[in-house]
């Protein structure tokens, strides 16, 4: 069996993440950042001759790229939030070579998502917002694709599915602001500064989504939260019945899962 931990930020899922590594010790905790063969958030896809541009030009921590950074048919995945250096502009850098942010066109960002899944063959996995979050922000927020589009993608990702064990545990919240409120304070440095809320609200205002229609500010953003939510679990419900659980995010108890 292999679990998807899916919900809105600061739903629970890092929690609930650790609940199930502790309840099941034979199943490998997969967190954002970490290499993964479903999902490539905080980390860089590029093709041969990209990584070797990229050795060649950080030739002082070529080792510890090497270590983080792994293969898939033509391609390399560099982990590159999980690597510590003080050399300027480094993972700025490496930021542009997410798939995420509208760095890829859509054709192009589906492929991608579509033959890792398809390829994926392993088992004992928990993961955590692999299935859903970072995708559909990107196809609201980026691709600007409109829900019957995003559903008609998820068709596709079923599918990419077909034969594999999998379970979708899915934290609904129903109170998205306290929530949100929670992990503002909870993601700030030691004098308060809050790290963590200004990124997503300039993540959110400087999308082609948001300046399309206007939008900006907090209220915005918990509606764009609300809309994904709505939408997130639709597709459960059109996509992977039988596939999925629904918790009470921060309220559910431990017979629940």
């Amino acid at each position: 069996m292999n679990y998807f931990v899916e919900g809105l930020q600061g739903s629970g899922k890092s929690t609930l993440v650790r609940k199930l590594a502790k309840k099941y010790p034979e199943c490998k905790a997969i967190c954002e950042g970490d290499y993964s063969p479903i999902e490539l958030a905080w980390c860089a896809y590029v093709d041969k001759e990209t990584y070797s541009g990229i050795l060649e030009k950080y030739s002082d921590i070529r080792s510890e790229i090497e270590e983080k950074s792994f293969a898939e048919d033509d391609y390399r995945i560099i982990c590159y939030t999980k690597i510590i250096t003080d050399i300027p502009g480094f993972h700025k850098d490496l930021e542009k070579y997410e798939i995420y942010n509208g760095n890829l066109d859509s054709e192009h960002f589906r492929e991608i998502v579509l033959r890792r899944l398809r390829n994926w063959n392993d088992d004992n996995n928990i993961f955590e917002c692999s299935l859903f979050q970072n995708i559909v922000e990107d196809m609201i927020l980026y691709q600007k694709m409109t829900d019957s589009q995003i559903i008609d993608f998820y068709r596709e990702v079923k599918k990419a599915l077909a034969g594999k064990e999998y379970q979708i545990l899915y934290l609904q919240t129903e109170d998205i602001a306290s929530n949100i409120d929670v992990i503002r304070k909870e993601r700030s440095d030691d004098k308060g500064n809050e790290m963590w809320f200004p990124l997503m609200m300039g993540y959110f205002d400087n999308s082609p989504y948001a300046k399309e229609k206007g939008l900006s500010g907090t209220d915005a953003l918990l509606e764009h939260f609300r809309h994904r939510q709505e939408l997130e679990l639709r597709i459960c419900n059109e996509m992977f019945v039988g596939h999925y659980t629904l918790l009470r995010s921060k309220d559910y108890k431990r017979n629940d899962i």
